[in-house]
């Protein structure tokens, strides 16, 4: 049990070692191949297939896919392809049994590649070919985790006498589907358990139906290790190892329901073409044939079965980065559609504040939280966007036009504030304590003041007058002023160097968050007096 423990941790360990050595390598040409790799569906199912039938495993295509989409590399719609194609491509499996026999062994390229991997990171600590090289670790231990697991089931698998199960019919079939299911599950290789059951085919010791009933369950059990590298994962990689179980049950059911027409086709066939019709060919037909008819009943549904895996396993981040005001029924209408957008981008402005203010004393700096706040601001940003782009053009006026540029302008503005605010934290974390209480309290003073400036926006009567102006240069002026003190101190060396560079870097990002979160409201000031004429009533309508 402790042998199954330790290959399951270590099989973890790896999809996370990938993923992080995906995200740190991933470059533009990393991700523009695997973009174009399978930027449709379709090449993402020649993509897959591919990728399958080189490597001799699904299970490796199908979390390196994970791997992918938790890395951000690509999509959930472009997995899905890739996921499809990598059920054709392992078919391969079977015909190099039934043709040569089961003689590869992909473990073979494990330890080569850890060591490979390592050498890359010892060259270089840092950089791209240090991430490559843990993205390399990370393939190799997912390889070690599975002969792990496959060696800790070893004697439950030999074991296991299938001519000792003698059922027939409908019984027979769903006991030989759950032995495939159960020994792909404990293998944790549909090419192991495909690759016993040609054997036993050809030995003999048990019939065509119940060995097709066998490779049927491979293919159901094959979506565990999927299921298993979802652990801790994206949303989206839980909604393409979720997509891989709904293909390959459907797929499963299917192949059940005419499972004696694909023999009766087989047979026709195999007649045809003059080919040996024996149990391994045959096999190896039947794993091909209902395959691709899985992928020629589900393509055409891709699109629907994605928008539903949309829907389920929502993070909380994906809800928090829902907007509150807008809708498609409001983009048909301009002057609604602008109103919803001032109210979002103010809605917006408030989660900005709220998460600067957080960061702030006595508030303990939380560089999780923060990361994960401006990833939902940076989405919530995203689909202000997407709804701008889909207002309806035909109505629009030259006034229209303008306040929609605004306001995109306007949401550009926080996103710069944001990842400003974002990068002050880090720093903040990081920077050393001025010795001095004096500098640290002019400081924190200025801290202070950025914070009340922010608060004071939030009423936009005070956007349009000459406190918010006057405002903003005394924040300039004091930047001045706390800057000039902290390099005088260095140069009397009352403080030192490293902390007067960390304090001034803080300040930097803090006077960029405050100018762009200037430029924004003073904006919206002029949005909202642009706009007074037709906002009123429409408020009323948005807010009931």
């Amino acid at each position: 049990m402790g042998t199954v423990f330790g290959g399951l941790g270590l099989f973890l360990l790896a999809i996370n070692m990938m993923t992080d050595g995906l995200k740190l390598a991933a470059g533009p040409s990393l991700k523009g191949l695997l973009s174009n790799w399978s930027n449709t569906p379709l090449k993402g199912v020649f993509a897959g297939c591919l990728m399958t039938a080189l490597v001799q495993s699904s299970s490796a295509v199908t979390v390196a896919s994970l791997g992918f989409v938790n890395a951000g590399l690509i999509s959930m719609y472009q997995a899905f392809g890739i996921i499809y194609g990598a059920n054709v491509g392992t078919t391969m499996t079977g015909w190099l049994v039934a043709l040569v026999g089961f003689k590869i062994s992909i473990q073979a390229f494990a330890w080569p590649m850890i060591g490979l991997g390592m050498v890359f990171r010892l060259l270089k600590p840092q950089g791209r070919l240090a991430a490559v090289g843990l993205a390399l670790v990370g393939f190799g231990l997912f390889f070690v985790g599975i002969d792990l697991l496959r060696s800790s089931f070893e004697g439950v698998v030999q074991a296991f006498d299938i001519s000792k199960l003698t059922a027939t019919g409908i019984s027979g079939i769903a006991t030989f589907l759950l032995v495939g299911v159960f020994l792909t599950i404990l293998t944790q290789s549909s090419s192991a358990s495909i690759a016993l059951t040609i054997t036993a085919a050809s030995s003999g010791l048990i019939g065509l139906y119940a060995a097709g009933a066998m490779v049927i369950g491979a293919n159901i059990g094959t979506t565990s290790t999927a299921l298993i590298a979802s652990i801790g994962a994206t949303a989206n990689a839980k909604r393409v190892a979720a997509a891989q179980v709904v293909f390959n049950g459907l797929t499963a059911i299917v192949a059940l329901i005419i499972l004696p027409i694909l023999f009766f086709i087989i047979e026709s066939l195999t007649v045809f073409l003059s080919i040996d019709a024996s149990p391994a060919i045959s096999l190896a037909i039947f794993h091909t044939l209902f395959n691709i008819l899985g992928v020629l009943l589900i393509f055409p549904q891709n699109e629907r079965l994605a928008n539903f895996m949309k829907s389920k396993f929502r993070s909380v981040d994906e809800i928090a980065s829902q907007p509150k005001y807008l809708d498609k029924t409001i983009a048909q209408t301009p002057d609604l559609a602008v109103q919803a957008l001032l109210m979002e981008i103010q809605s917006i402005s408030e989660r900005v504040f709220i998460m600067f203010r957080s960061l702030l004393p006595p508030n303990k700096i939380d560089l999780f939280k923060c990361e994960k706040d401006v990833s939902v601001l940076r989405q919530l940003s995203s689909e202000v966007s997407r709804f701008v782009v889909s207002i309806e053009r035909s109505s629009l006026n030259e006034e229209t036009i303008s306040a929609l540029a605004k306001i995109m302008r306007v949401q550009q503005y926080f996103i710069s504030c944001t990842a400003a605010i974002g990068q002050f934290a880090h720093l903040n974390v990081r920077r050393e304590k001025l010795e001095l209480p004096e500098l640290e309290r002019e400081y924190q003073a200025y801290l202070a003041y950025i914070l009340d400036l922010f608060s004071k926006c939030q009423d936009i009567e005070f956007c349009g007058s000459e406190e918010f102006e006057g405002s903003y240069e005394e924040l300039q002026l004091e930047y001045d002023a706390v800057k000039a003190n902290l390099v005088l101190n260095a140069t009397q060396k009352k403080i030192s160097v490293t902390q007067m560079s960390e304090t001034i870097d803080c300040l930097n990002h803090l006077l960029l968050s405050a100018q762009q979160w200037h430029k924004a409201f003073r904006r919206i000031h002029v949005l909202h007096m642009n706009g007074d004429t037709l906002g009123n009533s429409v408020n009323e309508q948005l807010v009931e």
